[in-house]
């Protein structure tokens, strides 16, 4: 493809953009049919015909996807538009369980079952009892853990640990993974029977740089909420700026997207972001090696300063005190250039992936 094609896609993209933009104060409130999920592109479209289609039944549903692009929202919204509305939504996120509670986790337990346990529990399946069950990141469940998942789904019985009562299970089960299970199977990582029992009805959802024509509806979505949680009057990003976001791959989908808006309304002095609020922080991660020098040439001096103390902010995980040490001056002076910065507040935004200082980034 020539760079003529390529910068004349860019350009109707960005005018695109700047149409929605230019209006954000009129765009109607993000539509609750689908749990607040934003997107309009193609990709989306089949996705909410998708949702449309399996929420009317019992059929499992296994969402794959990159971490950030918005599985558990697609389960909600399956959920809350199924028969099973006003019955519970369970979720059950894998990765954070360690292995050895996850059973308990899962079934639950009776007291006594095994050190530590010192009283009756119930598991995620009881807790789930004619509601919906949303297991996130199934990729990870040992094999053993694989295994009588299976048998609960075939026979819609389990028991606790510890016990030996089966006890009947009434659930819709939603799963989630960043793995290709398919891939899992083949190299014998995950049970091919179990497979075709969870992705009965699969929903693919795309990386965010695989629809880049719903980034300026997110960015005008993220700008309200967070224009109105921190107070500012922001309502739009400039358009240069606007278009160097719709270059960027966004390695951690939406939810890199957010973080990077929440922190730039919190950085930000006027009413619109730029480039000075936006890119302030190392954002190699999400930019690559070509739009990573922030240091450009005919920059202003105390402009390059004011970049360089905010990076190394940002590398000290927000510590003052080690950014400082890093910067070779004192804390006070350090203080004071941030109060000149407009940062000298009390709270900050979410942690990002390495774009501008983290939630911590006024701890002392």
């Amino acid at each position: 493809m020539c760079k003529r094609t390529v910068r004349l896609r860019v350009g109707i993209r960005l005018v695109l953009a700047l149409l929605i933009h230019g209006f954000v104060d009129q765009t109607p409130p993000v539509s609750s049919v689908y749990h607040g999920i934003v997107g309009e592109s193609p990709q989306m479209a089949e996705i909410f015909t998708r949702i449309d289609k399996v929420a009317v039944g019992d059929v499992n549903v296994c969402i794959h996807g990159e971490s950030g692009t918005g599985k558990e929202l697609i389960a909600r919204a399956i959920h809350y538009a199924s028969p099973r509305r006003d019955r519970p939504l369970i979720t059950l996120d894998c990765t954070t369980i360690p292995e050895g509670l996850m059973e308990s986790h899962l079934f639950g337990h009776v007291k006594g079952a095994f050190t530590g346990a010192t009283e009756h529990r119930e598991g995620v399946f009881a807790l789930a009892h004619t509601g919906s069950l949303f297991i996130d990141e199934l990729g990870e469940l040992s094999s053993a853990l694989q295994a009588k998942l299976l048998r609960v789904i075939q026979t819609r019985e389990f028991s606790k640990v510890g016990g030996t009562k089966p006890i009947r299970t009434d659930i819709r089960l939603i799963t989630a993974t960043n793995k290709d299970l398919k891939a899992a199977v083949a190299q014998g990582l995950f049970r091919e029977d179990l497979y075709y029992r969870v992705a009965v009805f699969m929903i693919k959802v795309p990386a965010l740089r695989e629809r880049p024509d719903d980034i300026p509806r997110l960015v005008d979505h993220f700008l309200r909420r967070f224009a109105g949680l921190y107070g500012k009057r922001i309502t739009k990003v400039a358009p240069a700026t606007l278009e160097r976001m719709l270059e960027l791959p966004w390695p951690g989908n939406i939810r890199q997207l957010e973080n990077f808006l929440e922190q730039a309304v919190v950085l930000a002095e006027g009413d619109t972001l730029t480039d000075r609020d936006l890119f302030a922080g190392d954002f190699s991660s999400v930019a690559g090696p070509t739009l990573s020098g922030l240091f450009e040439a005919g920059l202003p001096l105390s402009e390059v300063e004011r970049r360089h103390i905010l990076r190394t902010l940002h590398k000290a995980l927000g510590n003052r005190t080690e950014a400082a040490r890093l910067l070779q001056i004192s804390v006070r002076c350090l203080q004071y250039k941030l109060k000149a910065y407009g940062r000298d507040i009390d709270g900050a935004a979410g942690s990002g992936l390495g774009l501008v200082p983290s939630q911590q980034y006024l701890r002392s």
